[in-house]
């Protein structure tokens, strides 16, 4: 019989690259997609593909009962990857923002994840979750404190599952903590951002920098961050993650993700601080604290 997984997020990017690819291995692929638009080119590409939308839990138990009805009530493995970004100076960003972004990000996660871990036990304790969690689940950089926040709320999360099923080793958890890859994130992040930040700009002490850096990066034709990577360096990773026998409870994907992890190890806090502030272009040695570059 061939192993089943459920992804979310399946419309572009990482999730997209995973299905296809998992697929191809002769995974039994349940695809999904927010939008029943989306879910039907898959279904037009051969995908099964439920309507998971984490902002609304009716589709999370609509859409898990689909696929346990096309199963026979069992499922190997669940790789949650559905999510946004939104980028802004932490002291400008609303409440409301704030409880959109966990909405999607980390509480429909949740409730997903429980779900699936109740069949995991009911079918013999046994079946794996992988999380796609992010380097900024670990560090964080300026600019970034929102999406930040639900990742480190997923690595807590993570790590708490993960001893809560020490006496259950047939279920597995892990996190991904993926760095930069090339997916649609960027530019849908901007309805998000144009909602609850743009209009927060012109009285924002980080003004200039939105105008002149970080607002540019966000509506401008798209450039190559460093280090950037294609989607298949996250699948990849699933791939070892979902099969090998013993997985570890987080991999690094890739270079950045590696060396943040290890610098965040190793050096001292103040250090670490300047790094980030450099790398997101707040700070240039000799120039100092660039809030007005």
């Amino acid at each position: 019989a061939h192993r089943t997984i459920l992804i979310t997020g399946c419309s572009s990017g990482i999730g997209l690259d995973a299905a296809q690819a998992l697929k191809e291995d002769g995974w039994r692929v349940f695809a999904s997609c927010r939008k029943e638009e989306d879910c039907q080119r898959m279904k037009s590409e051969g995908f099964e593909s439920p309507l998971i939308d984490y902002t609304k839990p009716e589709t999370i138990e609509r859409g898990l009962k689909e696929v346990l009805d096309a199963t026979g009530g069992t499922l190997d493995a669940l790789f949650n990857n559905g999510a946004h970004g939104v980028g802004g100076a932490a002291e400008d960003v609303p409440v409301g923002l704030l409880r959109e972004i966990f909405e999607c990000n980390f509480f429909g996660w949740h409730d997903l994840t429980c779900r699936v871990i109740k069949v995991f036990r009911n079918q013999g304790n046994h079946g794996r979750i992988i999380q796609c969690s992010s380097i900024l689940g670990n560090v964080v950089f300026p600019m970034r404190m929102a999406y930040s926040c639900t990742k480190f709320a997923l690595e807590a999360h993570c790590d708490a599952l993960r001893l809560e099923l020490k006496d259950q080793p047939g279920i597995k958890i892990v996190s991904l903590n993926v760095g930069p890859i090339r997916t649609m994130i960027r530019e849908k992040s901007v309805p998000h951002f144009d909602k609850w930040m743009k209009p927060l700009v012109e009285q924002s002490v980080f003004r200039s920098f939105y105008e002149k850096k970080f607002m540019p990066r966000l509506y401008g034709p798209y450039k190559k961050d460093p280090f950037e990577l294609e989607p298949e360096a996250v699948t990849k990773t699933l791939k070892h993650a979902l099969t090998c026998e013993r997985p570890r409870p987080r991999y690094a994907v890739k270079v950045p993700s590696h060396l943040f992890m290890f610098l965040k190890r190793v050096l001292p806090g103040w250090v670490l601080d300047w790094i980030c502030l450099w790398g997101i272009g707040l700070w240039r040695p000799g120039k100092g604290f660039g809030l007005h570059p």
